[in-house]
């Protein structure tokens, strides 16, 4: 794909991805998004102008070619949310790239994203949460693996962490104090709680691992003593979610929404949760509380006496 655009175009493409990288701390998996999603576009303005995007052709760029753009994405079967990320992505290389070279890039700016419905998170109640972590542990011959897996998913439940995050801890991070320091996303540090539930069940999984906890390596361990594989999370949740019968959204992400729900349902501070989270921005939180409205109108059905 590199080779249908010029060295100009690709280099300044590279150079923004580099910005993002150290100045924004954007993660790995975020620049290869982003490169994968520029790249299409540059490519697409090649096709469609006959001829190499340089960066006086990119400053050219009109409406008319955004439009044409957002076309071929269609006919290519991007679905709307993954329209509206590719969009995003050329207008954040756009703003970058015209600051430098000094041109006016409204026609890609004010280009429009397709409309897409938010799908909100899907949080298991209470009781479904801790049948959950009940089931998880019972799903390995050994002991120490049943252990091991209810650890890692009572501090997704417990802590609200992402299981990177779980997963990422290392043995100098235990013994477990009141509170984890955690590195999420792009790199940014958060303290969260640590519950006695969370503590224990990571306590009992140590004691029964034959592998002993070593500063610089994962707490969990994978069969072999390697790091644990995060699949083999998602695994276990989903034999465990198909013998509760609980529904397919009820994943190791699940138990982080989960956190979140609860703790909103039981009057906690939007902005506090945002901490607790990690979210960069508190509208990705403020999903929790579309999330709890539709929880609080089902009860509302259900029990007012007026209702249907």
């Amino acid at each position: 794909m590199t080779l249908l655009i010029s060295p100009a175009a690709r280099d300044a493409l590279e150079n923004w991805l580099a910005s993002a990288r150290a100045l924004k701390g954007a993660a790995e998996n975020t620049i290869t998004a982003y490169r994968a999603d520029v790249l299409e576009f540059i490519v697409f303005l090649t096709a469609h102008h006959a001829e190499p995007q340089g960066l006086k052709p990119l400053a050219r760029v009109t409406t008319p070619d955004m439009r044409a753009f957002m076309a071929h994405l269609r006919g290519q079967g991007a679905a709307p949310r993954s329209m509206a990320r590719k969009l995003s992505a050329v207008k954040s290389f756009y703003r970058w790239l015209a600051e430098r070279e000094g041109f006016e890039p409204t026609a890609v700016i004010m280009a429009r994203a397709p409309k897409f419905q938010k799908k909100l998170p899907r949080p298991l109640d209470e009781s479904a949460a801790r049948a959950m972590i009940e089931t998880v542990e019972m799903q390995s011959a050994d002991s120490w693996i049943g252990a091991r897996d209810a650890a890692v998913v009572t501090l997704l439940y417990g802590c609200g962490l992402r299981i990177s995050e779980a997963l990422g801890l290392r043995g100098r991070d235990w013994p477990m104090g009141e509170s984890l320091r955690i590195t999420g996303k792009g790199g940014k540090e958060r303290i969260v709680p640590v519950l006695p539930l969370a503590r224990d069940a990571v306590g009992i999984y140590l004691q029964l691992c034959p592998f002993e906890p070593e500063p610089e390596a994962p707490i969990f361990r994978g069969a072999r003593g390697g790091a644990l594989n995060p699949r083999l999370i998602q695994k276990v949740t989903e034999k465990a979610r198909l013998q509760l019968g609980l529904p397919a959204t009820a994943t190791p992400h699940a138990m982080r929404h989960s956190f979140a729900t609860h703790l909103l349902a039981a009057g906690g501070d939007l902005r506090a949760i945002q901490e607790l989270l990690g979210h960069a921005s508190l509208s990705t939180t403020q999903a929790y509380t579309a999330v709890d409205e539709v929880h609080l109108m089902k009860v509302y059905e259900a029990t007012h006496p007026k209702a249907g």
